[in-house]
């Protein structure tokens, strides 16, 4: 599935791996700031979260660190979204 196709769903959770200080300087509509030193903690409440679930982040690095690890525990549908202009744009598209 693509990021177009994955951004019209209406129940696409959109994660900010951002830490707070760039989160606040702006990120995507919707989207919640879970830092990704702090990812591991939260993947239980991840695993409860709508899906298709689409991370993020400045340069689209730390964003598929996050994928990867969320994959390896368990988490379904799980995509890199990029950079923070990359889901705006994305967002833009798909309203």
């Amino acid at each position: 599935m693509d990021l177009r196709n994955i951004f019209n769903q209406s129940n696409t959770t959109i994660i900010d791996v951002r830490e707070p200080f760039e989160f606040v300087s702006g990120h995507a509509a919707g989207a919640i700031n879970i830092p990704l030193g702090s990812i591991h903690l939260k993947v239980n409440d991840i695993m409860e979260m709508g899906t298709p679930i689409v991370v993020y982040c400045r340069s689209g690095m730390r964003s598929a660190n996050a994928m990867g690890f969320l994959k390896g525990q368990g988490v379904q549908d799980v995509f890199n979204g990029g950079s923070l202009d990359e889901v705006l744009l994305y967002q833009r598209k798909a309203a």
